[in-house]
């Protein structure tokens, strides 16, 4: 497996990880439920959460309608599955995920014999 795909799949890995174990740990402080309301409204309790959230809301964007593009380019299958696991998991997870199977598309496409 390449450099970049290693890397990859540990940052898909490093984001499922962190961001399940805090989610984990909001879940706790809410009583062992998850309220997405009180998900979303943490997120602007001050100026610096509230710009994190709208960097990683336009991110988040900008990164799935690539993903949907680059999908079809590719002729990647299953682009929608990286929609769902960035709203059921993280989009730490998804988008690292994606591009650990673009890097293996395009490099069976340069080694086409392997």
């Amino acid at each position: 497996m390449s450099i970049p795909r290693v890397l990859y799949l540990l940052l898909a890995i490093i984001g499922l990880v962190m961001t399940w174990y805090y989610n984990l740990q909001f879940i706790a402080d809410s009583g062992g439920s998850f309220d997405i309301a009180s998900f979303v409204a943490a997120g602007s309790t001050n100026a610096a959460a509230q710009s994190l959230s709208w960097d990683l809301a336009i991110a988040c964007i900008a990164g799935l309608t690539w993903i949907f593009f680059e999908s079809r380019r590719l002729g990647l299958r299953f682009f929608w599955i990286y929609i769902i696991l960035t709203f059921s998991i993280a989009y730490a997870f998804a988008f690292p995920l994606f591009l650990f199977i673009r890097q293996g598309k395009l490099e069976s496409m340069q080694n086409p014999s392997s």
